[in-house]
C-alpha cells in the first residue's frame, strides 16, 4: 500500500488498472534454498493479480534453518533419554533446533509441561 492513501481509494485505482489484491490466511511460509530454509511464521501474504499475472508479496519475521545438520544416533539417543520421547520425535526436535541438542531437549520438555 502507498502510505497516506485511503485503502478504498487504492482498491479503486488498482481495479481501474486491472489489478486485484487478496490477502491470504497463511499460517507459515517455507522457502527452501540449497543449504537452508527460510521459515516465516504468521506472515502477511498478499496475492496480486495484474492482467492474468499472479505475484505474491510476503512480509513477516523470518527464521533461518540449516539443511546440512549432521545428526548422529548418539545425539538422538541423548535427546530421547533426556526428554522421554521416541526416536522420531527426538530426531524432529534436533532438526527443528538446527542440531542444538540443548535447545531440542528444552523445547521438548517445555511442550510436555
Amino acid at each position: 500500500m502507498i502510505p497516506g492513501m485511503n485503502p478504498r481509494d487504492m482498491a479503486k485505482a488498482m481495479k481501474k488498472l486491472g489489478m486485484k489484491q487478496e490477502e491470504l490466511d497463511a499460517k507459515s511460509v517455507v522457502i527452501t534454498l540449497n543449504n537452508k530454509q527460510l521459515v516465516f511464521e504468521n506472515p502477511q501474504v498478499m496475492k496480486i493479480d495484474m492482467m492474468g499475472q499472479e505475484t505474491y508479496q510476503l512480509t513477516g519475521s523470518v527464521v533461518e534453518k540449516s539443511l546440512n545438520v549432521k545428526i548422529s544416533e548418539d545425539d538422538v539417543q541423548t535427546v530421547m533419554d533426556q526428554s522421554s520421547v521416541d526416536h522420531e520425535t527426538a530426531l524432529k526436535a534436533i532438526k527443528d533446533a538446527d542440531g542444538d541438542l540443548a535447545s531440542a531437549i528444552l523445547n521438548l520438555q517445555q511442550n510436555q509441561d
